[in-house]
């Protein structure tokens, strides 16, 4: 008589509100309900806090979470709290079974002080030495987790899943052509760059639709709407959106742009590839290996210039336009689902010892 199997289960430890639409909260929630689906008993708890720069009490509150948890417990812990919580990893580190969930390390984020930098770097590479798995979303993070010191053999790499959407179906064009970004108003999106490409377009026809918290960073929002002032009336905000108004955007957009200065993956150009639109986008971290050659065009990182050319190109030429649509439709069916990610995650979980 066969043995029964033995039931699979974990915990995952996230860093405050996950419902934030984010890139690294939807990776979070998808893993976690298709883990769920495929029969994992999934315990997730939540540390409050101004994740990745605790104070003393998020700190405290976090180690008596991390404490409540039973001896030999699987935590999949998200990076953006585990990288600041080196003390409380370390000092669990011979009961419970660590894993480290990183979408892109803390101290590549754009604007930190080099102090502040130095510590979140030093933070996160004490953290992951205590890590039986590091999982990532790309070969790029996975490059940026092995020069912190991460053993090459603990370094898995999960790519994000996708959902089967409609096509966008675009009739010809009356009137401006949309330009959509999905993006967080944060420095490191590099939305002031995209307006200042487009500031020197204004002979072309076009409108810009940002959708993406401007409460995150409100600093950072209030300098993007003043940078954005002279162009109001082809420059919109709509902040957070649901996911039907955030479908509703991708239809009606005709290009999809990104700027950003570094992306652990960029979940945001996959959606848009899964829904046939051409891409302008950076070449930031994972962005060079997560958009084909053929689906948009890309440019350097933090450089105006080749950024305005590019925009110009595919707002000027309708040709171009539907031969980068090809090529997202083709990278459509390419794409990974999220039941087949889970899989993979669910097989490195398997291996943890």
């Amino acid at each position: 008589m066969s043995a029964a199997p033995v039931p699979r289960a974990c915990c995952f430890l996230i860093p405050g509100d996950w419902t934030i639409p984010t890139g690294g909260y939807t990776y979070d929630r998808r893993i976690v309900l298709a883990l769920r689906e495929a029969g994992w008993t999934v315990d997730v708890r939540s540390v409050e806090g101004a994740w990745p720069h605790p104070g003393a009490a998020d700190l405290a509150a976090a180690e008596e979470v991390i404490a409540s948890l039973a001896d030999g417990t699987l935590v999949v812990a998200d990076g953006l709290a585990f990288g600041a919580l080196d003390d409380a990893v370390a000092l669990h580190a011979a009961r419970l079974r660590w894993v480290a969930l990183v979408h892109h390390p803390l101290h590549l984020e754009t604007g930190l002080s080099d102090a502040a930098r130095q510590q979140l770097l030093t933070s996160e590479t004490r953290a992951l030495r205590h890590a039986h798995r590091v999982m990532v979303p790309s070969p790029s993070t996975a490059a940026d987790v092995a020069a912190m010191g991460a053993p090459a053999a603990h370094i898995a790499v999960v790519e994000p899943g996708t959902d089967p959407v409609p096509m966008s179906v675009r009739p010809p064009r009356k009137g401006p052509l949309r330009l959509l970004c999905v993006a967080t108003l944060t420095a490191r999106k590099g939305h002031s760059l995209l307006l200042e490409a487009l500031a020197g377009l204004m002979h072309l026809d076009w409108e810009l639709h940002n959708v993406g918290s401007a409460t995150r960073d409100p600093g950072t929002a209030a300098r993007l709407q003043t940078l954005a002032a002279p162009m109001a009336d082809r420059v919109f905000w709509h902040g957070e959106v649901n996911a039907q108004a955030l479908h509703m955007h991708y239809a009606a957009a005709d290009v999809f742009v990104l700027a950003s200065l570094h992306e652990g993956y960029g979940m945001v150009i996959t959606e848009a590839l899964a829904r046939g639109l051409p891409v302008v986008a950076s070449d930031a971290g994972a962005l060079a290996q997560t958009l084909p050659a053929d689906a948009g065009l890309q440019v350097p990182a933090g450089d105006v210039a080749p950024l305005q050319a590019a925009l110009a190109r595919v707002l000027s030429d309708a040709g171009l336009r539907e031969r980068l649509c090809e090529g997202a439709r083709a990278a459509a069916g390419r794409l990974p689902t999220w039941p087949v990610q889970a899989a993979r995650f669910a097989a490195e979980l398997d291996g943890v010892e």
